[in-house]
């Protein structure tokens, strides 16, 4: 699995996740893997979790709806979601996104859920509790921007969880 972590603070928005793919449960395949990328001309920011060939198909898909609904990244990833639920195809895809730009924070999911987190913060993957948890924290009791909160809890959920490491990459809307 891996580790995802989005934060908005002070109008800004950061992603940060990190780059370790596993054979199972057992063997660490590659350590600096791009889980974090911009898309849509580097207007649009996603991290994903989950099988890596499920992601890629799920960024093609997500990129061509966005070309659809012009850019409006809401509109896309509820398309998206929608589409992952109905088509067989995809209904057998297990990933997690989390999708953004500078308005627009979303954590779209195969069961056809869309969801913009209530505190700013939204993480996925085998590591996605400790990041929210730690990023929440950050939030509520540091001066730490956006970006500096996404690394740090991506880098807490890499010395708990044994499938996240701490080669962090980060994206950020400024």
């Amino acid at each position: 699995m891996t580790t995802i972590a989005a934060v908005r603070k002070d109008g800004r928005t950061a992603i940060a996740g990190d780059g370790q793919v596993t054979m199972g449960e057992k063997v660490i395949s590659k350590g600096n893997a791009q889980k974090v990328r911009r898309i849509f001309g580097g207007k649009v920011v996603i991290g994903f979790a989950g099988g890596v060939a499920d992601a890629f198909t799920l960024q093609d898909w997500f990129e061509k709806k966005l070309e659809v609904h012009a850019g409006n990244l809401r509109r896309a990833a509820v398309a998206l979601a929608q589409d992952w639920r109905k088509d067989p195809t995809l209904q057998k895809l297990e990933a997690l996104m989390i999708v953004m730009d500078e308005h627009d924070l979303l954590m779209v999911s195969g069961n056809g859920e869309v969801l913009e987190p209530d505190e700013d913060v939204v993480a996925i993957g085998s590591g996605g509790n400790y990041a929210q948890a730690a990023a929440m924290a950050m939030i509520r009791h540091t001066d730490l921007d956006a970006k500096q909160i996404a690394k740090e809890a991506v880098d807490i959920a890499g010395s708990i969880d044994i499938f996240t490491n701490h080669n962090i990459i980060v994206e950020s809307f400024d």
